[in-house]
């Protein structure tokens, strides 16, 4: 099995945690797929994967693999394209994905797009509740997060990076943490589609949330990030939806040691549109 292969079998393991789904994905026996892992991490001399019994987790290395696997592979299957006919999409596609995404990820990528896709009419929903792609007629939907929906069908995309962060103002009259300790008596801002679910916890990629009080909760992505912009309190949001603010000096990055896991996003479908 060649290094190109196993690092696609690596980057599908740790986008769905899981051994034998990847294995199902990709159509391998489950022991074909463990063997390219042990294999690459062997080449390697790190480790990429901590496994136990309920799920597979990167390690700090594997991390760092799997980023750089990202831009590698991205650029190795643009060069294969370079010397393929392309292919026009035409018709109308109708996609639904959050808003921070659309805003500051897809829509600035928009016009290379369609200008290379000029037949392609896209409608392009934004919006950060749950929505039902067959009853509103969407083709794919893509969110980030674990999947909820198992009647869909879901390809993975890749995984964001996330940091914490607050507002100078904020961080002037609650002071700057720079330990997990140093949290006691700090608050969250906690997004939540449904304005409901599990207790607010500051997400670590080492362990359990450590418990913390809300002082707001919002279901929309422009919410989470105008909150923390008043100085309500802290967030744990991607990186791509707060780099305008970071860089302003409108919000201030804390704890980089202590930043929650990569966020998932997969691109889901009705089954019957695959």
């Amino acid at each position: 099995m060649d290094r190109l292969t196993q690092i696609r079998i690596f980057l599908r393991v740790a986008e769905l945690g899981s051994f034998v789904r990847a294995a199902e994905q990709i159509g391998l026996p489950r022991s074909s797929v463990s063997q390219a892992l042990q294999r690459l991490e062997a080449q390697l001399g790190v480790r990429l994967l901590h496994r136990t019994t309920r799920r597979v987790e990167l390690t700090q290395d594997g991390q760092h693999y799997y980023e750089r696997s990202l831009v590698l592979l991205g650029e190795f299957d643009e060069l294969e394209q370079l010397f393929r006919p392309e292919q026009q999409l035409r018709g109308v596609l109708r996609i639904d994905m959050p808003t921070g995404m659309a805003r500051h990820l897809v829509i600035p990528a928009l016009p290379t797009f369609l200008e290379r896709h000029p037949d392609l009419h896209l409608q392009l929903s934004s919006t950060d509740r749950r929505v039902d792609p067959v009853a509103e007629g969407f083709d794919a939907v893509i969110r980030v997060g674990p999947l909820e929906d198992s009647s869909l069908v879901a390809r993975p995309l890749g995984w964001l990076p996330q940091i914490n962060c607050a507002s100078p103002d904020y961080l002037a009259r609650h002071g700057v943490p720079s330990t997990l300790a140093d949290l006691t008596g700090h608050r969250l801002i906690q997004f939540s589609a449904r304005l409901a679910g599990r207790p607010a916890g500051f997400e670590r990629a080492g362990g359990d949330p450590l418990p913390m009080a809300a002082a707001l909760t919002v279901n929309s992505a422009e919410a989470y990030t105008a909150a923390c912009l008043a100085g309500i309190g802290i967030i744990q949001a991607p990186e791509y939806g707060v780099r305008h603010w970071l860089a302003s000096g409108e919000l201030k990055a804390i704890l980089p040691t202590h930043l929650p896991r990569p966020c998932p996003s997969q691109c889901s479908m009705p089954s019957a549109a695959t």
